[in-house]
This record gives structure tokens, sequence and C-alpha cells, in this order.
């Protein structure tokens, strides 16, 4: 007998009475297979879904990075603010959304590479679904052109510095001035394996190679643009997946905060909002990480036309920004990793600050701050899904809180 798919799971499966998670199946299918546990993993489709359609990637059956290829366009557009709109219902509130922002094909900008080094030489790609195997990825739709062009130099480099026994992982970003590469996992660094790697990175043009954390190699500083400022950010930092979803979240931001003249940047990473809005607000750049808010001075100190931007190197989970440190500034902004940000909301509930622009990826603890701040007076005017990560089930959102 058959199951039936009568809804997405917040991972992308589908899922049946019982429940029973199903992998890239839709609403309303009827599927088939051997069940265990609580999953069917090969499902034969019997009633497929209006919805459905042809995968376009010809790694999508045996690459696990992308989970909703099956799936049109509109579906996928319209369950991902469904899933906004259900953990905002959660918490009893409602919101005005604006238009989603979808990220074209091929801009993916930064992506983190599984290498495996072989008997005869090595295999770089994403990980099949739940799975160890790693699936070479040459003619992925989402990244940018330079990234999968630069799939054969890094698996030159697993060849070079990988161990037979372990997995290396290689974060690669398209930078202004080149490839930014971050990796761990690989042979441990000496004086001769320094000048080897150095000497592969120059001579493929690298403009950064990291070791475990620590520069081995850079031509030249790996340069993003925030505004009118130019950063490098530091080995591995956080950077916005794709610069297209990156100008919408900054647009997005700045409409929130309006003509705010002193704002709080939280959770400010190297300067993704604070170095924009400085070109017409003072701007208070706070951060756990100080590498992340050092390369943000830097930024800020080399642009022009900026107005003072000042950091604080502060964990905002265990030491929140407090009511009293908030009565100088008209607006905030506030980031927040998946975990989202309960000590701070609540020290915003209780402060003065008149406006609040949130950008989160993670709906389910956005909405409990949401629930904390709208309790406190605050009012969510408006949400707008922004969707960099396509076919997978990652959502983020930005947001706009007024008293």
């Amino acid at each position: 007998m058959g199951l039936t798919i009568t809804r997405l799971g917040h991972h992308g499966d589908g899922v049946a009475d019982g429940p029973v998670f199903v992998p890239r199946t839709l609403p309303g299918e009827v599927v088939e297979g051997e069940v265990t546990g609580d999953r069917l993993a090969a499902p034969r489709i019997l009633t497929p879904s209006p919805d459905r359609i042809a995968a376009a990637c010809k790694h999508y059956k045996s690459c696990g990075g992308c989970a909703l290829q099956h799936a049109r366009e509109g579906f996928v557009t319209a369950w991902k603010e469904g899933v906004i709109r259900q953990a905002l219902a959660a918490q009893g509130l409602d919101a005005q959304f604006r238009a989603p922002h979808v990220s074209p094909l091929g801009t993916r900008r930064r992506a983190t590479f599984s290498g495996r080094r072989l008997k005869k030489g090595a295999l770089v790609g994403f990980h099949a679904r739940a799975s160890d195997t790693v699936t070479s990825v040459p003619d992925c739709l989402i990244l940018r052109p330079e990234l999968t062009a630069a799939l054969p130099l890094l698996e030159e480099l697993v060849t070079l510095a990988g161990s037979r026994k372990g997995e290396m992982s290689l974060s690669l970003t398209v930078s202004d001035v080149g490839l930014d590469l971050s990796v761990t996992g690989g042979k441990p660094m000496d004086g001769a394996l320094q000048a080897t790697l150095g000497q592969w990175a120059g001579g493929n043009g690298f403009a950064r190679l990291a070791w475990q954390g620590e520069v081995i190699a850079q031509a030249a500083p790996p340069v993003q643009t925030f505004g009118r400022a130019r950063v490098s950010p530091p080995p591995g930092a956080f950077l916005q997946a794709t610069a297209d979803a990156q100008t919408a979240l900054q647009a997005a931001v700045a409409d929130a905060v309006g003509d705010a003249p002193r704002i709080a940047d939280l959770f400010a990473g190297c300067g993704t909002f604070a170095l924009p809005l400085a070109e017409r607000a003072e701007v208070h750049a706070v951060e756990s990480v100080a590498d992340m808010l050092r390369a943000l001075d830097q930024g800020w100190r080399h642009a022009s036309g900026l107005k003072r931007v000042t950091t604080e190197t502060r964990d905002l989970f265990r030491n929140p920004l407090l009511p009293e440190d908030l009565t100088r500034f008209d607006a905030v902004v506030i980031d927040p990793p998946r975990a989202g940000a309960e000590a701070q909301a609540r020290a915003l509930a209780d402060s003065i600050v008149p406006r609040i622009a949130a950008v989160s990826c993670n709906p389910v603890t956005f909405a409990r701050d949401a629930k904390i701040l709208c309790d406190a007076g605050f009012r969510l005017q408006w949400v707008q899904m922004v969707d960099q990560f396509r076919f997978s089930p990652h959502v983020e959102l930005a947001a706009a809180f007024a008293r």
C-alpha cells in the first residue's frame, strides 16, 4: 500500500503519516518502498505532484548538496515563505510579507568542498545525501564558474597534502582579487610542505591559502566590497553566500532602520551591514570575533566618505548590550547565528530603541525572539524571505520592527 505525502518537513523531506520521512517527494504524492524506522530512503513515485519537475542538474541523484531540485521554483519559494509564516504563527504572530528575493543560478560565491586522497589522484566534491561518499560536481548549477573551474586544482592540492586516512575540508570563496582558500584536515604543516603549497598557490593564482586557520601563502589580501568599503576578512570568516542576496539584505536593513543617525550593528561580522550604513549614519559594530572586527575597522579606515564607525568585541550571548547601553542608539541591526539571540532580544525589549532591523537564518529562533519584542510593544512591520541557498531547505529572512 502506498504512502501519501502530506507536507514537507523543515529539512525538505516529504512527510507521510507515522511520521515517515521520504526524501525528494512533494505534498500530495503517493509513494511506496521499504520503510526502515521512520524513513523511506528510496521511494518509488506512484502518483507524482503537478509541482514535480525533472531536476536540471545531472549531479542531483548522487549529490547531497541540493534537496529540492525536483520541485518547480514557485513551489519552493512559497514553501520557504510558509516555513516563516508557520514559525510566526506558532508564536501567535503575523506579518506583512514583502516580495521574496531569489538569487539566480550560478551566483553562489563560497562553498565548502570535501576532499579525499585516493590511490591515484584525489576526489573533491560534496557529500552524497546522508553519506560519507564524496561526489564530484564539475557541472554544479548553483556555484559561480570560478568555483567549479577550481575543482581540478583542489584535487591537485589534496593529492599533494591530503592523508589517505582522513578527509579534507576546503572552503573556497570568490573575492574581488581572486580565490580565497581555507583548508582543514590536511597533513601537518612543516617547512617543506609550506614551500610546496606556497608555490602551488602562487602558480595557480590563489589570492590566499590558509591551513588550519593560519595563512601560509598570500599573493594579495582577498577583498570583499561592502558599500564603499573594501574589507579583507580573516580566513573562514562568515560571508553571505551570494553577492546578489547580500545586496538584497543590505537594502532591507537600510529600509528598516530608516534615517536613524546612530545605529548599533549586533553580530556585525566583518561589516556587511555596518559599513554601507556608515555612508549616512554613525555605527557601533559589536561582534565576538576580534579578527573580524579588525577587518571591519581597516575597511572603514581606508574608505572615503563614511561616518564614524566604532567597534566592540563582545559575546552577545553571554553579555548582551543592556537597556542602558542601548539608550544612545536610534536603531539596532541584529543578525545572529542559527541559535538566535534570546538574551539580546530581552534587553532590546526593555530598551527605548525605536527601530530594529533583523536578519535571520532560522525562522524558529527568529519567531521566538520576535515574540519577546512584540510582547514588549514592538510591531513586526514586514518580513522578506531571501533565498540565497537555491534548492536547499535553508531559509533566510529580513524583518523590520518598530515601536
